[in-house]
């Protein structure tokens, strides 16, 4: 049977290129499986950057798990719900993106191509119609969240995934400091175990 396949799904305006994208790759190379691990450069139309990563979905030749940032964990979310056997590891995920991403309707740039883009209401309904009101077998989660991301309230992705296995860990940031100590877990739960750290306390991460 083939390794596990983690797939990589960033966030708003993310890229390959960003920390914890990097640092699995850094991990995992150092491993000897970095060949495991996929990270597509996800379209801003919400559209588009689901079949991107149904695609991966769709070629992988073993057993499946998502690690989905922030946005990327919403797009993980209905990816679970739609493709049995796919389980997801969510970092500070975004529970509701089309109320969160509101504010930032008009010209965007992406942080690390420097790409401009319009965002627009069709992006927000595109959003909308992914929407997972609901679980239907919340073991196939891991929720890492930080108490203090200043982006999303942890706590509306506590309450949805309530039964899921959480990793809630006191202060850090939306980037989710200390990253690094969480890849082991990442990796267990691809492998089918969940084995968690004690989450210890974290210093608020200045802006």
């Amino acid at each position: 049977m083939a390794e596990p396949l983690i797939i990589y799904a960033h966030g708003f305006n993310s890229s390959p290129q960003s920390a914890k994208a990097r640092l699995m790759q850094a991990v995992m190379d150092k491993q000897g499986c970095g060949d495991r691990l996929r990270v597509p450069a996800l379209s801003h139309w919400p559209q588009e950057a689901m079949a991107q990563l149904q695609t991966e979905i769709d070629q992988a030749d073993g057993p499946v798990t998502l690690v989905g940032s922030s946005l990327g964990g919403y797009y993980s979310t209905w990816l679970v719900e739609h493709n049995p056997g796919v389980r997801a590891v969510l970092v500070n995920p975004a529970v509701r993106p089309y109320e969160l991403l509101e504010e930032w309707l008009g010209t965007n740039t992406n942080l690390y191509t420097d790409d401009n883009y319009e965002l627009t209401e069709t992006h927000l309904e595109q959003l909308k119609a992914i929407y997972c009101p609901q679980l239907q077998d919340p073991s196939r989660y891991l929720l890492l969240v930080q108490t203090a991301d200043d982006t999303i309230d942890y706590r509306e992705s506590v309450e949805k995934f309530a039964g899921s296995h959480q990793f809630v860990q006191p202060g850090g940031s939306h980037g989710f400091e200390q990253f690094e100590a969480l890849i082991p877990a990442v990796q267990a739960f691809a492998e089918g175990r969940v084995e968690l750290p004690e989450p210890t306390p974290l210093p608020v991460a200045s802006l």
